[in-house]
């Protein structure tokens, strides 16, 4: 099944075949950053891939040398098909693994011409949300006191994401979040592919300088009236994915596979010509803030 779903704690080849899963990866990449050798030598690496998947039927050497599931067991859907789960979380801070804990959490389907609020939920966090984290969200300590712990809207969570591709504006925050909390609560990590809509903008937008959400969305024209909100957040990267998937078919993408490959292409740089003087600071120069 393509989608997102959850998996008891992984054994070693596990978590490369989910890695593996959203695009190839070399040696020393698996092993310096998923199978726990940071910075073992590349001949070191190269054999210690060898060992791991050389006689696994799901895995191939590719071009470059790279790691990536064969096409039998990835499968790649048309995009015409595809579900999407476009998420927004809001939390009391930037460390997913440590003590900050998610404050709302929305969940939207995309899927041809349906874009719909599925889950939608406040979530109290077990700790005091920072009060810059309050002036950012406008989620408050009273909002959440009697809201319930991300254990007891897990499951709905979970059905929400099931099956549905996990798509988010800067996905790797919104990820590491929810598959954090799940582990917490379930002990279950998150596995299946997932978009990042700030890199697919960096590739398919022409014109713009910065590809956070509310530049994307003053140069689309997207009226987002709950900035910083789960829920408005949500519908408005929804809206610019269906934008994005529509500039994705003019450069000839049909499948998810296709899409995948235009998120991780290698971006080109223009080397901007140096001058004396120092210029001032782009208005979206920084970056953005939590959630």
């Amino acid at each position: 099944m393509i989608g997102t779903s959850a998996h008891p704690q992984s054994t070693l080849v596990e978590r490369v075949l989910a890695v593996l899963r959203e695009r190839p990866w070399s040696a020393a990449e698996l092993c310096h950053q998923v199978i726990g050798l940071p910075g073992a030598p590349a001949m070191v690496c190269e054999r210690v891939a060898i060992a791991l998947l050389g006689a696994d039927p799901r895995v191939r050497q590719i071009t470059g040398g790279r790691w990536g599931l064969v096409p039998e067991v990835q499968g790649s859907p048309m995009l015409d098909e595809c579900a999407f789960a476009v998420v927004d979380v809001e939390t009391t801070g930037m460390r997913a693994g440590g003590s900050d804990r998610i404050t709302e959490i929305a969940v939207v389907v995309l899927h041809g011409g349906r874009r719909e609020v599925v889950f939608e939920s406040l979530v109290n966090p077990g700790r005091p949300i920072p009060p810059a984290i309050c002036a950012i969200t406008n989620i408050t300590n009273d909002m959440v006191r009697e809201a319930p712990q991300f254990r007891e809207v897990a499951d709905q969570v979970l059905a929400a994401l099931g099956g549905r591709i996990f798509v988010a504006h800067n996905a790797r925050f919104d990820w590491g979040f929810v598959t954090a909390e799940l582990r917490r609560a379930r002990d279950l990590a998150l596995d299946g592919p997932r978009l990042c809509t700030v890199r697919l903008s960096r590739r398919l937008v022409r014109g713009v300088r910065s590809c956070g959400l509310d530049n994307l969305c003053r140069f689309f024209g997207f009226q987002n009236g709950a900035r910083h909100r789960a829920a408005g957040d949500a519908l408005v990267t929804a809206e610019l994915l269906h934008r994005l998937l529509v500039l994705a078919r003019e450069e000839g993408a049909r499948t998810l596979q296709d899409l995948a490959a235009i998120e991780t292409r290698r971006m080109t740089t223009v080397r901007r010509k140096r001058v004396a003087t120092p210029t001032p600071p782009r208005a979206d120069s920084c970056p953005e803030e939590v959630g």
